[in-house]
């Protein structure tokens, strides 16, 4: 419980506030201190009183937000006015014209771009995060700032997400994992990043966080035994080399961590890049590849290589601007160890990104490279397609933040930058829309290959076009990029609108021979009923025939009179009893003998039937959350991808999900096998699943090929403790190389 001691609170905020006066006091004018000052009494004064959830004071998290602004990302005072007043507006009595005409039309521009918008726009998808992110990057279009200093709040939120209940908490962490780490990352900013997708991490899969954390915590002395012996020599070598230089060792984070383990299935123990030695020089810019190479032909010559993690991000640096040169070397103790090689600059663009390049590209505060400027003008295109809901935009902008890039060619040997996994189609579209729409195929280093087909880094690709071609909804399927995505879906939806008169046509001469009245009322009722969101596509189903007089009329249905028109044509057919409605006891009952899963929901949500989802198929002990749709609560794991991306949109659809006590039913749980084959090995298997722990299998599939097998099984199991159990029972059988929960 917090206790509050003014006096106490008055010099720990007084503090803080020198703190950032000292951070900034080399890059700023007099005037800029002026400024700051001036929003930190503005800042004081709109929050007096006010708490956040965690007692604290509020002026503590502005007070946050501008340094790690400041300190984190180095920037100047404008972003640190900003970071003071950005939730001015937003909670209270101050408006944007007192806020230009405090400071000026910039300061006011900025926070006016952090300003949440309120309200809930869609109100069938309930989209309102949706419509907040749409509109901070439209606000990006305009200043960099916004985003940085978005980015900086939400840290901060994070950090104190404790004080939030449950649902606000998954609420908040899977629209970060969703949209602010990625895009994070594609502005540079390594720490930041990891830092918030560690957070969000900690909320969505608490217990694999907490284990792993738990194991770096134990294993700290003795891995940084093992990174100062490593570096002995290399130190002995550098500095009789003449190098300036600082070495240093990197831990992975945890949520790398966790995805190695549960995508390659390996141990803890057995990850060998858990942490990276990381060499920084300090060399003046003219010489820094040079240099950096260098090094790497020193480390080469003393330890032997993993050629085949061998990266070079000098000679082509990262989408985002990450320069550096990694390498993998085995150590004299028999271990791999990661070494990372980069300069000052490129240390600080790679853990400021965005932000060191004002330092180091010479732009005024506010622009930008060109690199990064190529990017958003493809969010400008998104953004100018006002056709496209705010759900639309968030899937389409998602595209563009993936983490790996390839570099393609044009048959004239211009360089084209996709995200890996682009097709064809893809790299259409980057280059012409009206090549895109009319793409047939391409020649990808000569070869003829169709419009979906995945493209590899170096290939040189050669569209080949036809007029009779055009856009197609499944050519969505095909591509990875925004701006494929967003022409394919501009070209349909006005190649649709040509349509909607003859489909108003259509559906006023169906309510017609129905005796439908032909209003906006039930219009809008069908239009809810067949789920389209849109009046374009569902007047052109209505034109096509995908509506029709069999869905009318099931939408306009009436009980009473059917039923009764029932009874008049046979008129012995017995009147069925009434049901009386059920009681949550009697429903949770029924629901169990029906399906075996057992769920507890909040009182909001005691009405509506529930099933666990198929996608991650929850078990007792799993960590488990609630999402409402269709009026139905599907259950999922709380780390499961669809949840997290359904959370990250529609936040208000999260309830709080918790498995029953000491109930005495089986699960279905999938579990994924490889390993070298050999005779008996499929006997010890299911003789541990079957004797052992006397589990009924429901299906086991083995093929076998070189030596090698790989199978799957699914077996009936009581909770997530027994599951894990068994997996490490199976991982201890000769032969066994990967056991994961699929």
């Amino acid at each position: 419980m917090y206790v509050i001691d003014e006096q106490a609170e008055r010099k720990e905020i007084l503090r803080r506030y020198k703190h950032i006066i000292r951070i900034v006091s080399n890059n700023v004018t007099n005037e800029g201190k002026r400024q700051i000052r001036k929003a930190f009494t503005v800042a004081m004064n709109a929050h007096a009183g006010v708490r956040r959830k965690t007692g604290e004071p509020y002026i503590y998290h502005p007070l946050e937000v501008a340094t790690i602004a400041a300190e984190d990302l180095g920037l100047g005072a404008t972003a640190v006015v900003c970071a003071f007043l950005h939730d001015v507006v937003e909670d209270t009595e101050y408006t944007l014209e007192d806020i230009e005409h405090i400071f000026d039309k910039k300061v006011a521009q900025i926070v006016d771009g952090l300003t949440k918008i309120e309200g809930v726009f869609d109100y069938a998808n309930n989209s309102i995060q949706s419509e907040n992110f749409k509109k901070l990057l439209t606000a990006m279009g305009n200043d960099m700032r916004v985003i940085l200093i978005k980015l900086c709040d939400r840290l901060h939120n994070m950090r104190t997400l404790e004080s939030m209940p449950e649902n606000k908490q998954l609420k908040i962490a899977s629209e970060t994992q969703q949209l602010y780490v990625p895009l994070a990352h594609r502005l540079g900013l390594y720490k930041i990043k990891s830092e918030l997708e560690d957070l969000a991490t900690k909320y969505i899969n608490p217990k694999a966080y907490n284990d792993i954390a738990s194991r770096l915590k134990d294993t700290e002395e003795q891995r940084n035994e093992f990174i100062s012996e490593f570096a002995k020599p290399i130190k002995q070598k550098l500095t009789e080399r003449g190098f300036k230089f600082t070495l240093s060792g990197r831990v992975k984070s945890i949520t790398s961590i966790i995805g190695k383990i549960e995508n390659k299935g390996v141990k803890f123990e057995d990850i060998y890049d858990i942490f990276a030695i990381r060499i920084i020089l300090d060399v003046p810019q003219s010489v820094e590849k040079e240099a950096c190479f260098a090094v790497y032909s020193i480390i080469s010559s003393m330890y032997n290589q993993k050629l085949n993690r061998f990266r070079d991000w000098l000679t082509n640096p990262k989408s985002n601007g990450y320069e550096a040169l990694h390498c993998t070397v085995m150590s004299e103790q028999g271990q791999w160890v990661e070494v990372q090689i980069r300069s000052q600059r490129m240390d600080e663009v790679a853990e400021k990104g965005l932000a060191a390049h004002y330092k180091y590209k010479e732009v005024k505060e506010g622009e930008l490279d060109e690199n990064l400027d190529n990017w958003l003008s493809q969010i400008r295109e998104l953004l100018d397609n006002d056709t496209s809901t705010a759900v639309d935009f968030v899937n389409d902008f998602k595209l563009d933040v993936v983490t790996d890039r390839i570099i393609v060619f044009t048959p004239k040997g211009k360089s084209v930058n996709l995200p890996v996994g682009a097709s064809v189609l893809d790299f259409a579209y980057n280059v012409h829309t009206e090549l895109g729409n009319h793409c047939m195929g391409a020649k990808v280093n000569y070869k003829v290959v169709p419009i979906e087909h995945v493209l590899h880094p170096s290939d040189q690709v050669e569209i080949i076009t036809s007029k009779i071609i055009h856009p197609k909804e499944e050519w969505l399927k095909s591509v990875k990029t925004s701006k494929a995505s967003s022409e394919i879906k501009r070209y349909i939806r006005e190649y649709r609108t040509g349509y909607m008169e003859a489909g108003q046509t259509k559906l006023r001469e169906l309510f017609s021979a129905l005796g439908i009245e032909y209003s906006e009322n039930n219009i809008d009722k069908l239009r809810q009923y067949c789920k389209q969101s849109n009046l374009t596509d569902f007047f052109f189903f209505v034109y096509n025939g995908s509506i029709g007089e069999q869905k009318v009329r099931q939408c306009f249905a009436k009980p009473e009179k059917n039923s009764t028109w029932m009874l008049l044509r046979n008129p012995f057919t017995p009147r069925k009893k009434q049901k009386s409605e059920k009681t949550l006891k009697e429903e949770i009952s029924e629901q169990v003998k029906n399906n075996p899963e057992m769920v507890l929901m909040k009182k909001d949500a005691e009405k509506l039937p529930y099933k666990t989802a198929s996608c991650c198929n929850p078990i007792p002990g799993d960590d488990i959350v609630g999402l409402i749709r269709d009026n139905c609560i599907e259950v999922h794991r709380t780390n499961c991808k669809h949840a997290i991306d359904e959370m990250s949109k529609y936040g208000n659809r999260i309830i709080k999900a918790k498995w029953r006590e000491n109930e005495k039913i089986t699960f279905l749980a999938g579990i994924k096998l490889v390993g070298i084959d050999r005779k008996g090995l499929l006997q010890e298997i299911t003789s541990v699943i079957s004797e052992v722990w006397n589990i009924n299998i429901r299906g086991l599939v083995m093929e076998s090929s070189e030596g090698v097998f790989e199978g799957s099984l699914m077996v009936y199991i009581s909770d997530a403790e027994n599951l894990n159990k068994l997996i490490d029972n199976i991982k201890a059988i000769d032969g066994i190389e990967k056991v994961v929960r699929i």
